[in-house]
């Protein structure tokens, strides 16, 4: 029997996407009259032949993504997942539609629910989801894919190796020689939403399974972890601040500071320096995610997040579950991406 010719073979054929091949073949928005004729020619080429049903369901298409994310000042990971996601979405005929839902569940529903009211075509999810709401899009028919997030059933992901960074991280202070190392963090047992903790689970546990490798014990009193602020990073921010001024309170200080985010990593920054301390000679600071950390002085040492890489994964899953003929998720897929470690001059070797 011979292969049936689907309209990704007669885009690549064409050398064009497969949004533009549906643009031709219904009418249904602007294409320049070069591609035009490409397509065409690729249509006869292909022998590609369009059933009345699937004309019907191509139709229905609106060639846009929406995009449910929590923006928060000073974070810049949601603005730079987006800019990822919107580049590689026009550089494939689609628009992205974003809603801000600020880490409430009400709002991420409203969101999701405008959403399939405009027909999109996908929904990409960078927030700390209800698994209700999840499913709200799923039973619309609407494909969804999660980015940074961890398992819903009947959903594609993609998601950060932070395990590993974090590892990467712990590893580099202990190989300058450092083994009083202190924890920043949020407590992941005190995230009632499982979707929100995991990626703080997985840099803590990096955290005590590194120090456990080196047969270093692990210090309660340098563990200092603060709760999930759903609506601002400013309360992230006056944390790192707040457990730096504690730890170097400490009879006995730490000489190394890890803070799973750029941003308490800022406020350990400012009580080092109100502490009359100088980094990295009397103590050294690695941050994770890579957003400021270049800016800041000393510039930090952090984990480098692929943020816009992130997006545009995002996108590149959801265009294929667009263009799937099963669309029915039986088989979600999960995609990992690597982090960078990054050193600047906020770390260096243990002194006297």
């Amino acid at each position: 029997m011979s292969k049936v010719t689907t309209l990704k073979d007669v885009a690549e054929y064409a050398g064009v996407s497969t949004a533009t091949v549906a643009r031709v073949i219904h009418a249904n928005g602007y294409v320049a009259e070069e591609t035009e004729n490409r397509v065409r020619e690729a249509i006869d080429a292909t022998n590609y032949r369009v059933s009345s049903i699937a004309a019907s369901l191509r139709r229905q298409r609106t060639a846009t993504i929406g995009h449910v994310l929590r923006a928060t000042f000073p974070n810049t990971f949601y603005s730079l997942v987006a800019l990822g996601a919107e580049q590689f979405a026009r550089d494939h005929d689609y628009s992205v539609l974003a809603f801000n839902a600020m880490g409430s569940p009400e709002l991420e529903r409203e969101g999701i629910e405008t959403f399939i009211g405009r027909r999109v075509d996908a929904i990409l999810f960078t927030t700390p989801i209800d698994p209700t709401n999840v499913q709200l899009a799923l039973d619309a028919g609407v494909p969804v894919v999660q980015v940074e997030r961890p398992a819903l059933s009947k959903t594609d992901r993609v998601i950060v190796d932070n395990y590993s960074g974090a590892v990467a991280a712990m590893e580099h202070l202990i190989a300058l020689g450092h083994r009083h190392i202190a924890f920043i963090g949020q407590d992941p047992k005190a995230i009632a939403n499982p979707l929100v903790s995991y990626v703080e689970e997985e840099r803590f546990n990096a955290y005590l399974d590194t120090l456990a490798s080196h047969h270093i014990d692990v210090r309660p009193d340098y563990i200092r972890m603060g709760k999930y602020y759903a609506l601002g990073d400013r309360d992230s921010l006056q944390d790192g601040y707040r457990f730096t001024h504690q730890l170097l309170a400490l009879p006995h200080p730490p000489t190394a500071i890890f803070a799973t985010s750029d941003i308490p990593a800022l406020g350990t920054l400012q009580a080092i320096n109100e502490n009359r301390l100088f980094v990295p000679d009397d103590i050294s600071v690695i941050g994770f995610d890579d957003t400021y950390s270049a800016f800041v002085a000393p510039p930090l040492t952090t984990v480098r997040m692929p943020m816009e890489e992130l997006g545009r994964v995002a996108v590149q899953m959801a265009l294929e579950r667009i263009e799937s003929d099963h669309n029915e998720y039986n088989r979600p897929q999960i995609i990992k991406l690597e982090t960078e470690f990054i050193i600047r001059k906020s770390t260096g070797p243990l002194l006297g």
